[in-house]
Parts: C-alpha cells; sequence; structure tokens
C-alpha cells in the first residue's frame, strides 16, 4: 500500500529526530594536514631509540580521565604516586620554593620531604622558611629532615628531645634521616661519624620507638647489605636517593679546591640507579620476607619523567612511590603556576602511561 507523500516526511523527519546526527566540524582539518606534511621527515623514530621497558598495548583501554585514585602510603590518602624528595632551607630562595612545592603537595594530592632542618634545632630564625603545614594542610605528610651526624651528636649529648621539639614546631608526621658519609668526608665543612648509622639508627628508634622515621641515601643511592639491613628495622620507608640525580658528594667537590676535587672526583661515581636498587629490594623481599619491617619505598634519585617513575614503581615488588628533587626545583623558584603546569602534565602522562603501557 503506497502511502500519501506527506507521511512519508513525517515518518522521514520522526526518524530524524529518534537519533543523534553524527556531523564532523572539523575547522582544522586542512592545517592540520598540512602539518602532517611539513613536519613528517622531522618525525622519524629511528628503531634503535625506542623504550624497551614497556609493552605499548593500544587496544585495551580508553583515553584516562585523569580522574584521581586514593592509595595509602605513609599511613595517609595520596592522590599521585608523587613525592617531593628533600631539598632546601635557610637561603634566599627557600621560602618560595619550600611553599610553592607544598601547595602542589595539596593540590595534587602527594607527600613532602623537607631539606635539612638542622638550622632549627636550637635557632628558629628559618623557621618561615620551612612552616608549611598550613599550606600542605594535614590530611598529607610532611616530614622534617636531619643528617645521621646529627643525630648522633644530639644522641651523645643527651639532646634527643630537640628533635621532638623540631617535630612539634614543624608540626611534621616524622623525620627523615639522611645518611651521606661521602657528602660529609667531601665536604670542607664535614662532619665525621664516630660510630656507624647503622648503630646510631638503632639508637633513636630506641629512644623514640613512637618516631616515624624514613632514612634516605643523598644521591649514591645504597648497596643490597644496607638495604637489608634498613628493611629489617622498624621504619616507615627508605627512600633510595640513588645515583643518576644530584651527587651531594660532587657537589661538595665542586666547592672545595682543585686538588681536592681531582683526588676525590672517582668517588663520585661510586654507588647504584635506582634500577639496580628495584633488584636489590626484590631479591631481599623474596629472600628474607618475614624478616622485614619495613617495606614501603620512595624510589628516588635520576627519575627524569613520569614514565621513569611508572616503570620503576611497577617493577619494584613492594609499595611505592617515585621521588623527583632537581625537576620540581627547577621549576618551584619561580612562580606557582609554572610548577603547577609541569606537575600536571607529569600526572597526566602517568596516567596515560597507566592506560597504554605495560611494563615487560
Amino acid at each position: 500500500m503506497q502511502l500519501p507523500d506527506n507521511n512519508i516526511e513525517e515518518i522521514l523527519i520522526s526518524k530524524t529526530e529518534d537519533r543523534e546526527v553524527f556531523t564532523d566540524d572539523d575547522k582544522t582539518a586542512a592545517s592540520r594536514k598540512q602539518d602532517h606534511i611539513a613536519l613528517a621527515f622531522q618525525s622519524q623514530v629511528h628503531q634503535m631509540s625506542l623504550d624497551e621497558r614497556f609493552y605499548y598495548e593500544p587496544l585495551l583501554a580508553a583515553h584516562p580521565d585523569n580522574k584521581d585514585e586514593n592509595f595509602s602510603f605513609l599511613g595517609k590518602s595520596f592522590r599521585a604516586p608523587l613525592w617531593v624528595s628533600s631539598m632546601t632551607g635557610g637561603t634566599a630562595w627557600a621560602n618560595t620554593i619550600n611553599h610553592n612545592l607544598a601547595r602542589a603537595a595539596r593540590d595534587f594530592g602527594f607527600g613532602m620531604g623537607l631539606g635539612s632542618c638542622r638550622a632549627l634545632l636550637t635557632d628558629d630564625t628559618y623557621l618561615k622558611d620551612f612552616d608549611v603545614r598550613n599550606v600542605i594542610g594535614d590530611d598529607l605528610p610532611l616530614y622534617a629532615n636531619l643528617g645521621i651526624a646529627q643525630i648522633e651528636k644530639l644522641i651523645e649529648t643527651n639532646k634527643l628531645d630537640l628533635v621532638d621539639q623540631l617535630i612539634g614546631k614543624l608540626r611534621a608526621d616524622g623525620l627523615i634521616v639522611h645518611i651521606n658519609p661521602m657528602q660529609e668526608w667531601l665536604q670542607p665543612e664535614g662532619d665525621r661519624f664516630y660510630v656507624s648509622p647503622l648503630i646510631t639508627l638503632n639508637r633513636l628508634i630506641e629512644a623514640k620507638p613512637n618516631l616515624s622515621i624514613i632514612v634516605k641515601e643523598v644521591g649514591q643511592g645504597m648497596g643490597p647489605e644496607s638495604l637489608k639491613a634498613l628493611m629489617k628495622l622498624p621504619i616507615q620507608a627508605l627512600d633510595f636517593a640513588a645515583a643518576g640525580g644530584t651527587s651531594f658528594a660532587m657537589l661538595e667537590l665542586l666547592r672545595s679546591d682543585e686538588q681536592l676535587l681531582e683526588t676525590y672526583k672517582p668517588l663520585t661515581t661510586v654507588g647504584h640507579s635506582a634500577g639496580e636498587m628495584v633488584n636489590f629490594v626484590n631479591k631481599i623481599l623474596a629472600d628474607e620476607s618475614n624478616n622485614l619491617l619495613c617495606k614501603q619505598v620512595i624510589i628516588s634519585g635520576g627519575i627524569q619523567s613520569f614514565l621513569d617513575g611508572y616503570y620503576l614503581i611497577n617493577k619494584v615488588k613492594t609499595t611505592a612511590i617515585y621521588g623527583q628533587a632537581s625537576a620540581f626545583l627547577k621549576h618551584a623558584r619561580g612562580n606557582y603556576e609554572e610548577l603547577y603546569q609541569f606537575i600536571d602534565l607529569q600526572i597526566k602522562g602517568f596516567r596515560l602511561a597507566e592506560a597504554y603501557l605495560t611494563v615487560r
């Protein structure tokens, strides 16, 4: 039966209204294709430069929505697997740097370790440079920082109460203890250790059993026996501070005279990369699992990008985040917007890696 023409028109209109009409209003198509032609020869990626740490799986996920996924580390809730590795205090830039970093930690949801707080043990002149608890907020971890040499001296002089005062004035969650024998030896004004750092750490833990402690190196990493000893202690986490980033041993030599630089420079190439330390930790976990009290790690030292961080925290077989120091420092000395944009892009890159890359 043939319908009148006007009924056919009504049916067609009805069908069209029932579904979404596809339109491809791509106003940039012509210029984009022109760019593709112009840049094609500059966009060659040689197979020898491919990153062989990952399998790239483009079929298995949608683009990330960049929504945060909360997880627990150091007893607090993080939204991003990042850590501000300890930097600076008591300098002209320190106030700006620390406050910018604390603001970023708050905005993106990660923790922060302060630079050495030695100056605050007996003098509050520089307190304003470190006092960032109101900026970062109460819900994210903030750790003070002292060298093992200062801890040794405080123990020997019965002044460990100054650690409690330091934690109190900063409203910190705990204390980072940095272990730096090479730096201290090479520093013109350096301190000397009179007992091993392991003995000093055990004395600190015995005297302050409720103190939350993170132990780190300062740019040369740690070998397997040191890592094993640390992981058997009741500390909150260990921070790699591996070789591959800023070496404080080298930094101190550059502050000294030419003869010392020439003589001791070979010591600056001694150490362990973050990748090597991940392998050490994995073996310790496999061999000593029942004897370990510390199973949280901050992977830092030579982390150049989100891909390095993504790879290493997925390679290690325990709870981990990754830390950056110099990369953050580069963007934290000026206006906050620069730092915010840098971290925002890093986190978005990390989410993209989560969606499409698996570690080999």
